[in-house]
């Protein structure tokens, strides 16, 4: 367990110094928003809605997970919202792009990253408490099934395209 914490601790650390050390032209990783006891690297996270007056808005953030335990995003919470549900988007037989709860969550892989991202899977915030205007920040818990409860404060940021662009 030690050399987990002390893994993700160097992680935490590298991802600090990336934007120092980053050349000319080389895209600066973000410093993280969290780092759990487990392991796991929240980095990268913002809200959005689609207007200034929509009762839903969503949120995005990768999670890496540099450590030899998969984990799983069970849930995801926020006082900005009546309801939080984490979902997807997947094509129909006829094209059409849908979204769908996915009450299992998100496995997030030993070694590897969940992604969540405009187009794909994401925390959706429905019944907005209050607006999500430019420039502000939202309070987002993320409850994995390791890693327990995390929160994080997320920029809403409605210039942002897909993830990171």
């Amino acid at each position: 367990m030690l050399s987990l914490t002390l893994r993700a601790t160097a992680l935490s650390i590298a991802c600090l110094l990336t934007p120092a050390l980053a050349g000319e032209g080389q895209e600066a990783t973000a410093a993280p928003l969290a780092t759990t006891e487990s392991g796991l690297i929240l980095r990268d996270g913002f809200a959005r809605a689609a207007t200034p007056a929509a009762k839903a808005g969503a949120a995005f953030v990768v999670i890496e997970n540099p450590t030899d335990m998969p984990d799983r995003l069970l849930a995801a919470s926020t006082d900005a919202a009546k309801r939080v549900e984490l979902h997807t988007h997947s094509m129909t037989d006829s094209g059409v792009m849908r979204m769908l709860h996915l009450p299992e969550g998100f496995e997030i892989p030993a070694g590897g990253q969940l992604v969540l991202e405009r187009g794909g899977h994401h925390v959706m915030m429905m019944g907005l408490t209050r607006g999500l205007a430019d420039g502000d920040a939202v309070e987002v818990t993320f409850t994995f099934e390791r890693a327990g409860p995390v929160t994080v404060t997320l920029p809403v940021d409605l210039q942002r395209g897909a993830h990171g662009g």
